[in-house]
């Protein structure tokens, strides 16, 4: 990140005041470096923005891991995915809270639930990181989680739904089937590039057998920002519900070495059964899915006999000091980036790519959210609105299928490692930037197949 960061800064820098030096002033037009130092201020002020912003989604969602967490549901859901988890991650125990943390975080963006995704795909982190023998250097299981992340298979893209049909696509959910091609090979490939990669990467950080078993009472101190406030003499009876070593303890104890082969492959027909009506009622569904998580994880705790009301927020106020902790981290990124795009250096990327690119099947006209989705979320849905909205080119043309696409098939992969890596203090990424960029080149070209095999 330490590499990635000054050059995107210093490319920004130095192609503005190129700019400056040899084009002159234009009449009416502001100077490059004037807007350059507006990007600065204003990004910043942007990214503190975001991170209060994310606040209230942040202690919503977590709050409602807690729940889920307090009755039971993330083991269940590690126990059914077990084949697969353990396979992908051997690194990280079968009934580890992060496997359930992971899933959560995997199923969130499976459903478009950008906001929901990340509270679980941070507490995923944290958890993971107390695996990680060596603080602040990226584990092999966390490359690899994020890699996936940045490539997560899309079942239902809900935002490009809804701003496909404001701009009067007449098949709003059309996306669906190029989306979902896009995500499963991006994922693949995800994959496969982390477990190439690691092999080059510098040697993995030692991993602690059991996590936070090792001392489970500091663990959830740190992870709610309390440490200091721990008294050792409270909550001292081994049946309180208050305990958080018998709360592990018991944890452990109700964890079994997975559900049989058949049940997860019963479950995993039923997930896939799914695919074709969210092609058919998707614009139906995506309404509903918010609302659902919120009354189904309160719902599963009071059956699960959970004091909903208490145990939400605990878990709310671990997402507070989560979502205030990444405001550097978030200022750092944004600002890079929004210097990048007011220097002029992406639309000349744009310029010099375009006539290449358009030979592939990717016009330059879609460049520049290719270029951008990494980058900025924000940004590329800003490029998408405009681009979609645009009578010349239409929500339903080949350029408004494929950039729909891109925005339900790539992640902002800049951001995504910068809050994630942020909330556990990790600077070292060793392999990660690489296997997420390149997944997310396998999305591009993923979706440009799809898309022109669609509208062939």
């Amino acid at each position: 990140m330490n590499v990635i960061f000054f050059a995107i800064v210093m490319i920004a820098f130095l192609f503005a005041a190129g700019r400056q030096v040899f084009s002159g002033p234009q009449t009416g037009d502001t100077m490059p470096i004037e807007a350059l130092s507006q990007s600065v201020v204003d990004s910043a002020a942007g990214a503190v923005e975001l991170a209060i912003g994310l606040i209230g989604v942040m202690t919503l969602f977590l709050g409602l891991m807690k729940v889920a967490e307090k009755g039971g549901l993330l083991n269940v859901m590690s126990r059914l995915l077990r084949p697969v988890m353990v396979r992908l991650f051997p690194d990280v125990p079968a009934d580890h809270p992060a496997m359930g943390a992971m899933i959560l975080n995997i199923s969130a963006n499976a459903l478009g639930l950008g906001n929901a995704a990340t509270p679980f795909g941070i507490r995923a982190m944290q958890e993971l990181d107390t695996l990680n023998a060596e603080k602040g250097t990226a584990t092999n299981a966390m490359a690899l989680f994020l890699a996936i992340n940045t490539s997560s298979i899309t079942l239902l893209p809900t935002g490009v739904i809804a701003l496909r049909a404001a701009a009067g696509s007449g098949d709003p959910a059309g996306i669906l089937p190029t989306t979902l091609f896009a995500t499963l090979g991006s994922t693949l490939v995800a994959i496969t590039a982390t477990k190439l990669y690691q092999r080059f990467s510098s040697p993995a950080p030692a991993v602690l057998a059991g996590g936070p078993a090792a001392d489970p009472i500091t663990d959830a101190a740190e992870r709610t920002g309390a440490k200091e406030e721990h008294d050792p003499n409270q909550n001292s009876d081994p049946d309180s519900d208050q305990n958080p070593e018998h709360e592990y303890a018991d944890m452990l104890e109700s964890a079994s070495a997975g559900y049989p082969g058949w049940v997860s492959l019963a479950v995993l027909c039923c997930v896939l059964a799914i695919i074709p009506l969210a092609i058919v009622y998707g614009t139906v569904i995506s309404p509903w899915i918010i609302p659902g998580l919120v009354a189904g994880f309160l719902a599963y705790g009071m059956i699960r006999g959970v004091r909903v009301y208490e145990v939400f927020v605990e878990g709310a106020k671990e997402g507070f000091y989560v979502a205030v902790k990444i405001i550097p981290y978030l200022v750092a990124i944004l600002v890079a980036v929004g210097m990048f795009r007011a220097s002029g250096a992406l639309e000349a990327m744009v310029g010099m790519l375009g006539p290449v690119t358009g030979k592939i099947g990717l016009p330059a006209e879609a460049l520049p959210m290719a270029l951008l989705r990494p980058l900025s979320g924000s940004g590329a849905y800003g490029v998408l609105a405009s681009i979609i909205n645009d009578p010349a080119v239409g929500p339903d043309s080949y350029i408004g299928y494929l950039v729909s696409t891109f925005q339900g098939s790539t992640e902002t992969t800049f951001y995504v490692l910068a809050v994630y890596f942020g909330a556990v203090q990790v600077r070292r990424v060793r392999h990660t930037m690489a296997a997420a960029l390149t997944a997310d080149l396998a999305g591009i070209m993923f979706a440009v197949l799809a898309c022109t095999l669609l509208l062939a």
